[in-house]
């Protein structure tokens, strides 16, 4: 049996069997070890940033890696968890996994394929997300209203594909494959682990709105640990280099590596917690204009915010909303679901403010990528824990993103690629800021200290928190 049909063997078994599956999701470092990374050479255009070395034979087992993990992640959900669309911002777990597949099948098997049949001309529309060079695409607050594919279909369609995927990545094990195919594959694998995430947020944000609050899943593995106390780390002006340094893969607006200025500044040893935000609101940070951006403050008064997303209380205790259902809130453990707005007052009222991505470049450059990511299986901050050397970021990767005063803009000398996958990040470069260092729904493999992730400043739905800094 070769492994892509073992893979759905086991896949149609143990999808009776969900208690199972669902731990699997815990075991994701040990199956993607073999990931391959990819060299990119830092000195050169940015169009290099989503090009790939020759084809291993590990690369099938990457792939294959990726597309179970993503797999095991609605493994818990029924198919009508999978189908519903909680506010436009989320999308269905259906239309994730379909859309997944949807870019290996448009952008690597229909072009670079012989002889590819496609599995249903329609998904062209339907599971297109915003690539206007593709062709027309289903609205996206409607996302919800698919009905049909069924999960069902939709996991047949993975599977003509992955069949596909397979055999050309299988055929010639010890050849390369071209560079252009090569390159894709590898923007489609990391682009599947940002929808991986993805999913995550968009279930919990669906399984908030229920008014039974349901856990998606049961177990709580987080234990109180006491507090620690942040300390300012002095980071001294200079001129340094940020961006993409190689070798591995990276986003095209991760490059071109550049040289920055970066006056004096301190930034705080730990993130800002539930406790240091109890604080605020207690201070009457969400009813004092003073604190606030104009935007902010509009979108404080017209959507009623009075405490992060997830959060109640009750008899003068707060509670929020996990992946686990609903618990007590953890005062050690790091803010999560907060708007650039409300990480820009927090500062404002504790007399700092967020840092730029450069500095947050810079002072994390050192520290290994390590931290509460996605297979640690927490799936919710944890409590601030590390206690690192003189100058060094605790917790700066895994558990929240964290939000930067930083504009989402192109570096200087960026150009997107060219066709279609130059719509991946650049037309976004507008009205959005960028936030850094992963989160504890991130997958381990896909982080690094330049990544540029980005929203808009009203985005709540994200595992986004905040690092203070302030001048020196």
């Amino acid at each position: 049996m070769q492994p892509i049909e073992k893979f759905y063997s086991a896949l149609v078994t143990t999808r009776k069997k969900s208690a199972e599956l669902r731990t699997s999701v815990f075991k994701l470092r040990t199956m993607t070890t073999s990931m391959r990374e990819v060299s990119v050479d830092p000195q050169h255009d940015s169009t290099r940033a989503v090009q790939a070395a020759p084809a291993s034979p590990a690369h099938d087992a990457r792939y294959l890696a990726v597309r179970q993990a993503t797999q095991a992640l609605a493994a818990p959900l029924s198919a009508e968890d999978c189908a519903i669309q909680s506010m436009p911002d989320a999308s269905p777990v259906k239309w994730h996994l379909a859309h997944t597949t949807w870019f290996f099948e448009t952008f690597v098997l229909a072009p670079h394929r012989p002889g590819y049949r496609c599995f249903d001309p329609a998904y062209r529309v339907l599971f297109n997300s915003y690539y206007n060079t593709v062709g027309d695409k289903h609205p996206r607050p409607e996302r919800g209203l698919l009905s049909r594919p069924g999960l069902e279909e939709v996991l047949a369609y993975r599977r003509h594909v992955d069949e596909a995927m397979f055999a050309m990545l299988s055929e010639t094990p010890s050849a390369a494959l071209p560079a252009e195919v090569a390159s894709l594959i590898e923007l489609g694998l990391h682009h599947e682990q940002q929808h991986q995430e993805l999913i995550l947020t968009d279930v919990k944000h669906l399984l908030s709105r229920h008014p039974q609050k349901p856990a998606y899943q049961k177990q709580w593995p987080l234990t109180p640990i006491r507090a620690r106390t942040p300390r300012w780390i002095d980071i001294g002006q200079g001129l340094h280099e940020i961006g993409h340094a190689g070798p591995g893969f990276c986003f095209d607006n991760e490059t071109p590596r550049h040289r920055v200025w970066l006056d004096a500044f301190q930034i705080a040893s730990h993130p800002v917690t539930h406790g240091d935000f109890i604080a605020f609101i207690n201070d009457g940070g969400y009813q004092r204009p003073e604190l606030w951006l104009s935007a902010g403050w509009d979108a404080v008064t017209a959507r009623g915010w009075q405490a992060p997303a997830y959060w109640t209380q009750r008899d003068s205790q707060w509670h929020a909303f996990t992946l686990h259902g609903e618990v007590p809130v953890d005062p050690n453990a790091p803010v999560c679901h907060i708007s650039f707005f409300e990480a820009d007052a927090f500062a404002r009222w504790a007399d700092a403010r967020l840092p730029t991505e450069a500095e947050w470049e810079i002072a994390t450059r050192d520290l290994p990528l390590s931290g509460n990511f996605l297979e640690s299986g927490a799936l919710h901050p944890l409590a601030l824990r590390e206690t690192l050397a003189d100058g060094q970021l605790a917790q700066a990767f895994g558990d929240v993103w964290e939000w930067t005063r930083s504009d989402y803009g192109p570096y200087p000398g960026f150009r997107p690629a060219a066709g279609a996958v130059g719509e991946y990040n650049g037309k976004f470069m507008c009205g959005q800021y960028v936030l850094r260092g992963g989160s504890c729904a991130t997958p381990a493999s896909h982080i690094r200290a330049s990544y540029r992730n980005f929203f808009p400043p009203d985005a709540r739905w994200q595992f986004s928190g905040l690092r203070l800094a302030r001048d020196a």
